[in-house]
């Protein structure tokens, strides 16, 4: 799998993690599907509600209503436009996903909604930067880290 993370995205992330503080924020990552199993970040949601230190839950409702003026945006063409998955800050300790990540993933992965993979980026603030980890969790397979953030290709807006 393949994942582009534009440089405004990026920096809008890298904006809000730094605003952010000390606590955990978060939201989803929306996507254009390039090619079979290549991806480009073209938006994400944020929560209105921060998290503590330790511990973000994201809002459902806001992130639907994101969803739903995202799918509005892009007219709804599915095939081409859709929901990667999930992203949030560990502002405090490593950005690697947590066991209660990895649990939360897979339910969501594994549950009754149509969803056959997500994307979970887990980040954080480095001086200028923004550093994490980026994985893939499948129905019914293991989390495949793709690696550090770096390791998605970073592009430029067209």
């Amino acid at each position: 799998m393949r994942i582009e993370f534009p440089a405004e995205q990026r920096s809008r992330m890298r904006n809000v993690v730094r605003r952010a503080g000390r606590s955990e924020i978060g939201g989803i990552l929306m996507a254009e599907q390039l090619d079979p199993g290549a991806f480009r970040i073209v938006g994400f949601s944020v929560d209105p509600t921060q998290g503590s230190a330790a511990h973000f839950v994201r809002s459902v409702e806001h992130h639907n209503e994101e969803l739903t003026a995202f799918f509005d945006k892009t007219g709804h063409d599915y095939s081409r436009f859709n929901y990667l998955g999930e992203w949030h800050s560990h502002p405090n300790h490593h950005p690697v996903p947590s066991g209660e990540d990895i649990r939360s993933m897979q339910t969501l992965v594994n549950g009754e909604r149509d969803i056959p993979f997500a994307l979970l980026l887990v980040v954080r603030t480095s001086w200028w930067r923004l550093t994490g980890t980026a994985t893939i969790f499948e129905r019914q397979g293991f989390p495949k880290p793709i690696g550090p953030i770096a390791n998605i290709i970073e592009t430029k807006s067209e």
